[in-house]
């Protein structure tokens, strides 16, 4: 039996984004996709409705953060689902929304993460682009539980669209 991560997605709505992220270090500076750092990005296609990704068994990262933006946008029907290798287990459901369906095997979701895993004392806490972005949001657990490294003082995020930019629709 293989120890390999696989990620089965179905897209039972229709997205206009969809990625998938090895978290190895947070940008805590930053939202959404930018807030995971540089992180490993295997090939999701927005355009399948039905895919399966057998992930790097080598190096794993910290976790992986499942993302998708709905075709029209609204916000609350983003799908977002975060999950952390575990050999032998399996787990199938939403990614947070009805519209994004996905099972895994040798993996399982990270729970109990959210608006208030971002410390009080924290200043972007305040603004609404911060505070309501589920991947910052995730971000800021990932260091509190998991102590995720600060981004490498190279990271330079991207400022241009075609640099690989996050769409920000808010």
């Amino acid at each position: 039996m293989s120890q390999r991560i696989q990620i089965q997605i179905e897209s039972r709505s229709r997205y206009h984004i969809m990625w998938l992220a090895g978290v190895r270090h947070v940008a805590l500076d930053q939202h959404c996709l930018r807030s995971f750092d540089q992180p490993d990005r295997p090939r999701v296609d927005v355009r399948r409705q039905h895919q399966t990704l057998e992930l790097p068994q080598d190096n794993p990262p910290l976790a992986w953060y499942l993302c998708a933006l709905p075709n029209p946008w609204n916000w609350s029907q983003n799908a977002h689902l975060a999950f952390e290798g575990a050999t032998g287990e399996q787990w199938e459901g939403p990614a947070l929304v009805p519209g994004l369906y996905v099972h895994l095997d040798n993996a399982r979701p990270i729970e109990g993460w959210g608006e208030h895993s971002i410390p009080a004392s924290e200043p972007r806490r305040n603004s609404y682009r911060f505070r309501t972005c589920r991947n910052y949001q995730f971000a800021w657990w990932l260091r509190m539980e998991r102590n995720a490294p600060d981004a490498p003082p190279e990271y330079v995020p991207p400022r241009r669209p075609g640099e690989g930019e996050q769409m920000s629709l808010l």
